[in-house]
């Protein structure tokens, strides 16, 4: 039987109902490729008292873990939640085509999280990834995404490629900003969501441009229409703490 597993937001917070299917696998992996996690493999390995394998995206894109779910309980530990990821989907379709019984295991993620940030959760729009560019290959379509977002009022969360530091990250945010024609004024940055690391700030580009502090994992918003409750909790977080 195939087991995809959500960890939760910190080390701490796999699920007690995840502590005991853990215990019945016979071979656990945890996925490291999707986020840059806040936590490292051992400290899974102490919580749940197995050792752990690190699954890389060959790793699990492969669908060996599903040909192994065939002979034996296998399970699959993802930071948050575990199916955020189209490749988890695929797993799990994957399980349907070969008969593979399969469970998932739902988690917090930073869509819940977000929710500290005081946006409302049902005012946000689609979600955009950016990724890391290249010489040669410089993609912006998380701008599209943004603007379309915008043009109804609604809260854009970008989500951060797995490596990328936050000066490269808005460095890209600004060149295709004036590559669409899109002003940008204040973000929101959602560092180390649910961890001991874990701060919301509220700047302007200007001054987030100079932040060298932000751990990883990290998140952008730029706000869209704000509501007065939505102004009165960002200016709690626009000059509580100082990042530098």
């Amino acid at each position: 039987m195939f087991y995809l597993i959500g960890l939760g937001l910190n080390e701490r917070g796999i699920s007690r109902e995840g502590l005991e299917t853990v215990a019945r696998c016979k071979r656990l992996y945890l996925e490291t490729y999707t986020v840059d996690m806040p936590f490292i493999p051992h400290q899974v390995e102490e919580m749940i008292g197995k050792k752990v394998i690190t699954a890389d995206r060959d790793k699990v894109e492969s669908l060996e873990i599903i040909d192994e779910a065939k002979k034996m309980d296998v399970a699959l530990l993802v930071y948050g939640s575990p199916l955020t990821a189209t490749t988890h989907i695929t797993l799990i379709e994957e399980c349907r085509i070969e008969g593979i019984k399969f469970k998932v295991l739902n988690n917090a993620s930073i869509f819940d999280a977000i929710g500290e940030t005081g946006l409302q959760i049902y005012k946000f729009g689609k979600v955009a990834s950016m990724p890391t560019w290249k010489k040669s290959f410089e993609p912006d379509s998380f701008m599209e995404t943004v603007k379309e977002n915008q043009s109804i009022g609604a809260h854009s969360l970008i989500l951060i490629d797995i490596g990328l530091e936050l000066r490269s990250a808005i460095h890209q945010l600004k060149s295709a900003a004036k590559k669409h024609d899109f002003k940008l004024t204040n973000l929101v940055i959602c560092q180390s969501m649910g961890t001991k690391y874990q701060k919301i700030l509220y700047r302007s580009i200007e001054e987030i441009s100079e932040f060298t502090g932000v751990r990883k994992p990290y998140c952008l918003i730029i706000p869209g229409k704000l509501h007065f409750m939505e102004k009165d909790v960002l200016r709690n977080f626009e000059k509580k703490l100082k990042v530098n």
